[in-house]
């Protein structure tokens, strides 16, 4: 019978899981009901019994590696905490967030444990094989077939879906956030078994973070909206002259506002090495599309892109698609997009800025 351990990871306050987290128990959940098997969640965290509580309507077991060594990502001590984990658990089926803080080390660990992994899973199903019919007279009925676990994961910047299969145990399975709803229940009492975890000598010391300042964060991979800026922002407008600073003004007034998510085209975040006037705060980690990331929000929002192939794959996971374009056959209204406007995006803006700012009043 498979058994199946969900890793998991505190967030920065050392006592919630992380979002991704939670979406690994949802997929852990799923899986067990399906296979009818035990299901084990482990917790890395400097203080497991918040984050246990959350998860004691799961009637799993929780299992946990505590103490001030797991306050910070660190390989060493979260690989050694992983492997403890697993190890007490006796899972063939190991599911864990994709996060930076495991995509680091779930390699490592499965390498220990003589297992395989995969990564960027977006589903995972149990898939029963057919029935046989009776067996003949005389002979002894074989057992029931068992279940194989089949996966999903996407290639080539999302363009290609595969579905994978693996006989080999234990087998880890990186799973890509936003793929599952997060696990929410009221919190109860759990039962939390700590494991003791033989730490290796550590070398490394986190001295403290870095991170770009609130204004110029653009990036907010939990977001609801994902707002997309094209090369359209920095080119020259019904008057003949460009207005960069005012597109600035603009989309980050917008992005304040609504703490979206800031999403480009390579043609705009290309412009800066072309010599051209470009937007201050877009970087290469802002681009989208076949060139650029995937992200996975509720809504997105499309100004100034002419929606052409590169730039939609990047918007294969949005739930509801919106653009803006002054072109009537700009290649978002060819299917690609919910709604259209075909309207300035400087006047579309502007307004949507003037009445959310409205609204806060």
């Amino acid at each position: 019978m498979e058994g199946i351990i969900v890793l998991t990871h505190a967030d920065d306050s050392g006592a919630s899981l992380t979002k991704s987290s939670l979406e690994a128990v949802t997929a852990g959940l799923a899986l067990a009901a399906q296979l009818n098997a035990p299901l084990t969640i482990g917790i890395v965290a400097v203080d497991p019994e918040l984050a246990a509580n959350s998860l004691a309507s799961t009637g799993a077991r929780v299992i946990a590696v505590s103490g001030e060594a797991f306050t910070q990502p660190r390989y060493a001590t979260d690989a050694a905490a992983c492997e403890a984990l697993c190890r007490v658990a006796h899972a063939t089926i190991v599911l864990a967030p994709g996060s930076s803080r495991f995509s680091r080390v779930a390699a490592g660990v499965a390498h220990r444990l003589n297992g395989f992994i995969d990564t960027h899973i977006t589903a995972i199903a149990a898939q029963t094989p057919g029935v046989p019919g009776p067996a003949p007279l005389g002979t002894q009925e074989s057992a029931s077939p068992q279940p194989s676990i089949e996966v999903t994961r996407w290639f080539y910047r999302q363009r290609i879906e595969a579905v994978l299969s693996r006989d080999s145990r234990p087998w880890f399975l990186l799973l890509d956030a936003g793929t599952h709803t997060p696990f929410a229940a009221e919190p109860a009492a759990a039962t939390i078994e700590q494991i003791r975890v033989e730490l290796p000598a550590i070398r490394t010391t986190v001295t403290g973070l870095r991170a770009p300042q609130q204004g110029t964060q653009t990036i907010r991979p939990d977001a609801k909206l994902l707002f997309v800026a094209g090369a359209g922002w920095t080119k020259k407008q019904p008057d003949g002259q460009t207005h960069v600073p005012e597109a600035a003004s603009l989309i980050l007034g917008l992005l304040n506002s609504t703490s979206a998510s800031l999403g480009s085209s390579k043609s705009l975040v290309d412009q800066g090495g072309e010599g051209n006037a470009v937007l201050p705060f877009l970087t290469h980690l802002n681009q989208i599309g076949q060139t650029g990331a995937t992200p996975r929000h509720a809504k997105g929002l499309s100004t100034c892109c002419h929606g052409e192939e590169p730039h939609v794959v990047g918007w294969r996971f949005i739930a509801e698609r919106r653009a803006v374009s002054l072109d009537p056959n700009c290649g978002w209204t060819r299917g690609k997009a919910d709604v259209v406007y075909v309207a300035d995006a400087f006047q579309v803006i502007a307004k949507l800025n003037a009445l959310l700012e409205a609204g806060k009043g």
